[in-house]
């Protein structure tokens, strides 16, 4: 049950009220967005909610159950602190973002909780972009065990590998660029096929700090695919760090890296034709 003030209660009785909605949502870097439906400028507690009419919420669904609450808002990129940029670059991923009613009129007499959780999926097209809202009770739809599988389930260089990131790590730059998903290194010649599935990460330029998934590596012209579009320009000179990748299967990780005794997988559980065919 939402606890709200009698002045509210009061308030929401009448046939006429002055109910304006308001949502704040604080990313997983510190930066906090806050918006209002009203035609103005709102402060609540001291904080100020732009005035927007460039988004808006879909429907609330609630269960009573553990199925995950859900809500979608909408709004253009020309909203302050929104920009297509920082959309890929994956800076709205996990923010929590908290979304109330407020009597505009006298905000001093308390919210009406609508709902509160963590960003989902968000997704943008012809200068909008739209970002789902996922209850508290998402978290029960997370998966928590360990499932058997022929592949590793550790992740490169994790705790659970062993392996030393560093012992693997390669320091180039940028020699060109084609397009937002083709760069052309200038020195790495010798990594081979490894380089494919690891991970790139701009140490200098407008992503400095920002790690993209490589998609494929040509070591005759010394080309990365990466797997998704870069989140700003990259330019010629842009300083990078790059990690091997990892298959996850056991010959790799015996053959390629010596890491067998950390294997984490299950490399000689049937497959489904196998479990299918019955007893020999």
């Amino acid at each position: 049950m939402k606890a709200i003030s009698g002045e509210l209660k009061n308030h929401i009785k009448q046939n006429v009220t002055s109910i304006c909605s308001c949502w704040k949502m604080t990313r997983v870097d510190g930066d906090i967005l806050r918006f209002t439906d009203l035609d103005r400028d709102l402060t609540i507690g001291g904080e100020q909610y732009l005035s927007s009419d460039s988004y808006d919420r879909g429907i609330l669904k609630s269960s009573s159950g553990t199925d995950a609450d859900e809500m979608e808002i909408t709004g253009v990129l020309s909203l302050d602190g929104f920009d297509e940029g920082d959309l890929r670059a994956g800076v709205f991923d996990h923010a929590e973002l908290e979304f109330f009613l407020v009597n505009w009129q006298d905000p001093g007499a308390g919210l009406i909780p609508l709902r509160r959780g963590m960003v989902g999926e968000v997704s943008w097209r012809n200068g909008s972009f739209t970002a789902e809202l996922r209850g508290l009770s998402d978290t029960f739809r997370r998966e928590v065990a360990e499932l058997y599988t022929p592949e590793c389930r550790a992740r490169f260089c994790d705790p659970d590998c062993q392996l030393v990131k560093s012992d693997f790590e390669m320091n180039d730059v940028i020699a060109g660029v084609s397009g937002d998903q083709i760069l052309t290194l200038t020195t790495t010649e010798d990594a081979a096929a490894r380089l494919a599935g690891g991970i790139l990460t701009f140490t200098s330029g407008a992503n400095a700090g920002r790690s993209m998934e490589i998609e494929s590596w040509q070591a005759e012209t010394q080309e990365i695919r990466l797997f998704l579009p870069l989140p700003y320009p990259a330019a010629a000179g842009d300083m990078v760090t790059l990690y091997p990748g990892c298959d996850k299967r056991f010959e790799t990780c015996r053959d390629i890296y010596g890491n067998q005794v950390n294997f984490r997988g299950f490399p000689h559980i049937p497959g489904t034709d196998g479990l299918l065919s019955g007893a020999v």
